[in-house]
């Protein structure tokens, strides 16, 4: 990393898994108890067997787990959760504030977070032998389609359906097969939907009709109220259900003007669209915005119902039955319940003398870890053996890199000095997790009086991966390159040059030994040129005005500048690289001088313009830049030099090229004095020769002239 000059503080370097790190995010998870903002309960989570441990929603990729790639289940099990539901307002409100940041990123982060506004709504569930009468509240964006409801479906965990199997072993493993193996969206619409009927009905809260409830592998209880009003005429997933069940479809929206038969629209598929109500009662001729209003306050006026804010978003669930990670210091007691680990007691520290076996956690199986006093009555008690998603550890040490020498609290004052971190880079792959979490981090530290700033990254890159042979560049495939020995054969510049060259930093780069080596011939042009100027000795500003080539090589020199500092910007680095190679190709190919006076100009042209090139390239390729830098008699390092900055005086023009049409086709191009007056322009164009030809003695109609620009002929 020193060989190829990367610019770390290696005085700030830490490792999340040493105690003195961790004990802090300990202590954090402590006070956040104490604020209500931690609490532990049993919830359907997803579980990979390969792992043995717990994943979040964001860490379940296509149905299997981030880290292993394995298939993920669905089990229900006691752990720990962060309350991120408290902040997902601020969270999503905040987003437009992100302007250094990607426009997709922002956008995966609103649609994760998931704000819809809509009606909960109570369905009165007649009581049963087995069951007494209930309310089935169900949460819906749609309460336009209430009178298209022809049957609610619940999740496999709900307690209606629990209720439902108690006694019927038959209907209990037919639940069970119900169970989702993915909480994804995507891979729950598209899969094949599969229920069964619970035997149960529900009241319709308007029209009074009994309606059937089912138990649905398209319901998720971590989702809403674990229960759907399933509309089969205005929603696909429940019109694919009543397909393969036979259940009715009932029609209520159809377009403005729309005056066929409603049954029309959705003979292949569900009319999702929004529209005008019909065969809704007192509510039919309404619009769908309209009805929102009309029914959420129908629904309200009579208690079967209320506008409520609803999140995608899930509180985060930090347990993980794995061994390596930061125990989360907590005590259960039977007595006195769920308590912090004191602070004089932090860290709790992670037993190194373990046996990794594969069937789960060894803490659990380790008496001298997990058996404690409890803190409060002092009886014996048992300390918690899940350790935190790593991702805790991410969430917060962009911060403790600004105090990491701080050993007496988690943060102090020069966090708010350095946070949030001006230019932030990472994959596009941490878009939900990471950089969601660490969102979410900055603020929960905001509120314990750590930080003063509310978002952690003011500006984010998202950067490309390198490829080799069209694939990820990975130590399992083999398919790597070894950065030593490039710089064995070529130096660090050139493998530095290539991989800024090679494409714009967001996106992907696939390796080419080629590229390499015409990295390595530009830096060789670079040096020679160098050379050529070290040894004319110098040069001073010449005493008369530049002209001719010498003059036209300044101002494309300062152009190429120009262009490369709006690229710098922007982070399009592979385009300041080639400003840097058309500047070189420019100098190497600048006539020779043919008297004093010419040389005077050429020496200030190129020595001028090779220092430009030297500082704009400088961090890119610091080494080479540097040394030749110095060479040229310069005592101070290169990048401690000012940024070079165009001259004007340079970029000044006395001719500008003008496009000349006849009907509108490109016919000619003609140089044109800088301001000339459009009689002049109207001149110079007509003098042309294929502009004669096309014109043809046909009469002029018209003469567009856009100063600097076009000059169009109407014939």
């Amino acid at each position: 990393l020193q060989r190829m000059g990367f610019a770390y503080d290696w005085t700030r370097e830490l490792a999340t898994c040493d105690p003195a790190y961790y004990r802090w995010e300990q202590w954090l998870f402590t006070r956040l108890f104490e604020k209500g903002l931690v609490y532990k309960k049993r919830a359907m989570v997803n579980w990979c067997p390969n792992d043995q441990t717990v994943l979040a929603n964001e860490q379940v990729i296509d149905g299997c787990c981030w880290r292993c790639g394995g298939a993920v289940e669905q089990r229900q099990i006691a752990q720990w959760f962060l309350k991120i539901t408290d902040y997902a307002e601020e969270l999503l409100a905040d987003l437009d504030r992100l302007t250094g940041w990607p426009e997709q990123v922002v956008t995966m982060q609103r649609n994760w977070i998931g704000r819809s506004e809509g009606v909960e709504i109570a369905f009165v569930v007649p009581g049963s032998d087995q069951a007494p009468e209930q309310l089935c509240r169900v949460y819906t964006t749609r309460p336009d389609t209430l009178f298209g409801v022809t049957y609610l479906a619940v999740a496999p965990e709900h307690e209606i359906a629990r209720q439902a199997a108690a006694s019927d072993p038959a209907l209990a493993a037919a639940i069970d097969a119900c169970r989702p193996g993915s909480v994804e969206q995507a891979t729950i619409d598209t899969m094949e939907k599969r229920g069964v009927a619970t035997g149960r009905f529900a009241i319709h809260p308007l029209s009074g009709a009994q309606l059937p409830i089912f138990v649905a592998n398209f319901v998720l209880i971590g989702y809403g109220e674990g229960a759907v009003m399933a509309v089969p005429a205005h929603d696909q997933r429940d019109y694919e259900f009543a397909g393969k069940y036979g259940l009715p479809l009932k029609p209520v929206i159809v377009p403005e003007g729309f005056a066929g038969d409603p049954g029309s629209l959705i003979e292949a598929a569900a009319y999702t669209e929004k529209g005008v109500l019909v065969d809704s009662g007192e509510f039919t001729g309404l619009t769908s915005a309209e009805a929102f209003d009309a029914l959420a306050q129908h629904l309200e006026a009579r208690a079967q119902g209320k506008r409520r804010v609803n999140f995608r978003l899930r509180d985060w669930g930090v347990s993980r039955q794995r061994y390596w990670g930061t125990p989360i210091p907590m005590i259960h007691c039977e007595q006195c319940g769920d308590l912090p680990v004191p602070e004089a007691d932090l860290p709790v520290v992670l037993p190194e003398a373990v046996t990794v076996d594969g069937a789960g956690s060894p803490l659990g199986r380790i008496p001298e870890f997990y058996s404690v006093d409890c803190p409060g009555c002092g009886a014996a008690a048992r300390r918690e053996t899940d350790t935190f998603d790593t991702f805790f550890e991410s969430s917060w040490y962009f911060a403790r890199f600004a105090c990491p020498d701080q050993t007496g609290a988690m943060l102090d004052e020069r966090a708010n000095y350095w946070l949030p971190v001006d230019q932030y880079v990472g994959g596009i792959e941490h878009a939900i997790l990471h950089l969601l979490y660490a969102r979410f981090f900055t603020r929960l530290m905001r509120d314990v009086g750590l930080v003063d700033v509310d978002e952690p990254f003011e500006r984010l890159l998202t950067q490309g991966m390198v490829l080799k042979d069209g694939a990820k560049m990975s130590k399992s495939k083999g398919n790597t390159v070894d950065p030593q020995e490039i710089m064995e054969r070529y130096g660090a510049d050139t493998a530095r040059l290539f991989i800024i060259f090679s494409s714009p930093p967001e996106q992907s780069l696939e390796w080419n030994d080629d590229g390499v080596a015409g990295a390595h011939r530009f830096l060789r042009r670079l040096w020679g040129l160098g050379q050529e100027l070290i040894a004319a000795g110098g040069y001073e500003t010449p005493a008369v005005e530049l002209d001719g080539a010498y003059a036209e090589l300044r101002q494309s020199l300062h152009q190429q500048l120009t262009q490369a500092n709006y690229d710098f910007g922007k982070h399009q680095f592979n385009t300041v690289v080639s400003a840097g190679m058309k500047m070189l190709n420019a100098m190497t190919q600048c006539p020779a001088a043919e008297s004093a006076a010419d040389r005077a100009q050429r020496d200030w042209v190129l020595g001028e313009g090779f220092e430009m090139l030297l500082k704009m390239l400088s961090p890119i390729v610091p080494h080479i830049t540097d040394l030749l830098w110095r060479k040229l008699g310069h005592t101070g390092a290169v990048l401690n030099e000012p940024w070079p900055e165009p001259d004007p005086a340079a970029l000044a023009r006395s001719e500008v090229e003008v496009v000349v049409q006849v009907n509108g086709k490109l016919r000619a191009r003609v140089a044109l004095p800088v301001g000339c007056a459009e009689d002049e322009a109207r001149a110079v164009a007509l003098a042309e020769q294929n502009i004669q030809r096309f014109i043809d003695d046909k009469p002029i109609r018209k003469l567009v002239y856009v100063p600097e620009r076009l000059i169009n002929i109407v014939v």
